[in-house]
């Protein structure tokens, strides 16, 4: 299951928690930006029960807070210009998980950062492993032990129309489970969401610019209206859960699990528009890694963060094998897991009803091909936005399509992102997917 861009939140709060202390009224601002604060080493980890390649993360903490800009979609702005995500990975380290069986996992980088185990393995339970970690500045690193509580299976999950809280209208996603062994009292949810995106403007044609030259006027240019070599109508995006959602079962005398909703969907959200698809995964925790969470969650959720949060509120189990006093953040941990797929389409739930429109501005759009130098009353130019990739073909100039255009060219066009499903996601059907 991928599931940074919850992990790299949980940084986030923890940075909050290294940078800004307890009390609002000491917060020295000067201190912010001071550029010989040592970044903070950050480890994470999710080791589980099943015969997968493990994973490990390992990043340092920054004081950039733009973790999401790279986020929203701005359909006027070429695709890789925008800004990217604040996350300085931490590379050239050395990673073994140990096992107290006598057991050794060796861990590879690959991208920068992300070690993978050399070869697939399973935790067992009833043994206890250690992270094992030495840095390319010569540190070494060490988690708390770390052992699989328990295991308990998924039994089903399932999806109901049903309100939310507040009142709206959509599909919950519900599991059942079934305690097997161990200690089964602390659970957490994960998932990963895949959904059909179809361009709702796509044509067969598109426009094919070629020789491109603006240094001179007119500009030099080929233009061509050619069929699409690549298909770009249907694709499909996959998308990792970051919220925390975990239940307790302790104190209670029964400790199956029926009717725990993960996952609540707007009937108004496009990703259910056509067909939906969500990998839910359990994971028995540990009591630790359970409070830690809820904790982190409290603290996600509070109004106010600066105030609510205390130091030494989140404990990170990794530390320095010195016993130097150093801020080491993230948490590792053990877990025993059990996934269930699920698929639905729109009108399974509401049939004849109309689709969650699409969330992005499709109207067409008409420009002169060129201008030089530009009217103050025309849009930019149709060769310009080609030259940057924001639009794509959608008919020859109708006034009826575009009325009340300015400067009309002979062509209609649309943000890219309506008539090319590639900037939503990709056009290779993912192995799972079943229709």
């Amino acid at each position: 299951m991928k599931l940074r861009k919850g992990l790299y939140r949980i940084v986030l709060c923890l940075v909050f928690l290294t940078v800004f202390g307890a009390c609002l009224d000491e917060l020295e601002i000067d201190t912010l930006g001071e550029e010989d604060a040592s970044p903070a080493l950050v480890v994470e980890a999710v080791f589980t029960d099943e015969l997968i390649t493990q994973k490990v993360y390992l990043s340092r903490s920054s004081l950039r807070l733009d973790l999401e800009t790279d986020t929203v979609y701005n359909p006027y702005i070429p695709l890789g210009s925008r800004p990217i995500d604040s996350v300085d990975m931490e590379g050239g380290a050395t990673v073994r998980l140990l096992g107290d069986d006598g057991v050794t996992y060796q861990f590879t980088e690959g991208e920068e950062g992300v070690y993978l185990s050399n070869q697939p393995f399973a935790l067992q339970m009833g043994v206890g492993y250690t992270l094992d970690i030495s840095t390319r500045n010569g540190l070494e690193y060490e988690s708390d032990p770390l052992l699989v509580e328990g295991r308990s299976q998924l039994t089903n999950v399932y999806a109901e129309r049903t309100l939310s809280d507040s009142g709206e209208d959509g599909v919950a996603i519900y599991v059942d489970s079934e305690p097997q062994e161990g200690n089964t009292q602390f659970y957490r949810f994960a998932y990963e969401e895949t959904y059909k995106v179809v361009a709702p403007d796509w044509r067969p044609i598109d426009f094919e610019l070629t020789g491109y030259d603006n240094s001179v006027y007119p500009p030099l240019f080929n233009l061509d209206i050619v069929q699409r070599e690549v298909q770009n109508r249907i694709c499909y995006n996959t998308v990792p859960s970051t919220s925390i959602e975990q239940i307790s079962t302790a104190g209670s005398p029964d400790r199956n699990i029926s009717k725990q909703m993960v996952r609540f969907i707007s009937k108004e959200n496009f990703i259910i528009s056509e067909r939906y698809s969500i990998l839910v995964q359990q994971q028995v925790q540990s009591a630790d890694a359970y409070s830690f969470y809820e904790t982190l969650k409290s603290f996600s959720q509070s109004e106010n963060i600066f105030s609510q949060v205390q130091p030494g509120a989140l404990y990170a189990n990794v530390h320095r094998k010195d016993g130097s006093n150093e801020n080491v953040l993230g948490y590792v941990e053990a877990v025993g897991v059990s996934d269930q797929r699920l698929f639905f389409n729109f009108d399974d739930f509401f049939a004849d009803e109309e689709l969650p429109q699409f969330p992005f501005n499709c109207s067409p759009m008409t420009a002169r091909i060129y201008n030089s130098p530009p009217p103050p009353s025309c849009p930019e130019d149709l060769l310009s936005r080609l030259d940057k990739g924001t639009v794509t073909y959608y008919e020859a100039y109708d006034e009826a399509l575009v009325p009340n255009a300015s400067c009309p060219g002979p062509y209609v066009f649309v943000p890219r992102i309506c008539g090319d499903c590639t900037l939503l996601g990709s056009n290779v059907e993912p192995d799972f997917w079943v229709e």
